[in-house]
């Protein structure tokens, strides 16, 4: 989610994601020719035991600390399935799974 709408002091984490998204787009076109697709799933907010450290807040673009909404990590795991589960002809190259509230399409 970083390459579309970074957080705030997250510069080489964000570039790390603008490199995934370009190598995606080029597996993508190389792979045409030999029934290859590749996709890139952008996880928000999922609960796992790594994420609950920000049960305590997340920096904000404004410089607030507040807590986010959270999504059940089962969704995320869901989406791999369904792309996984496409016949070749067929590709998700961009999917965002996300908590509807969590603050992403207005941060900043």
């Amino acid at each position: 989610m970083s390459a579309h709408t970074p957080r705030p002091f997250s510069s080489p984490y964000t570039a790390s994601k603008h490199a995934v998204l370009g190598l995606t787009k080029s597996i993508a076109l190389d792979g045409r020719a030999f029934d290859i697709v590749c996709s890139q799933i952008d996880i928000g907010n999922a609960l796992t035991e790594l994420s609950a450290r920000t049960n305590k807040g997340v920096l904000q673009a404004d410089g607030r600390v507040a807590i986010e909404p959270m999504m059940d990590v089962k969704y995320a795991a869901d989406a791999v399935r369904h792309i996984a589960a496409m016949p070749l002809g067929v590709n998700v190259l961009n999917m965002t799974v996300m908590a509807s509230k969590m603050p992403f399409a207005g941060r900043g």
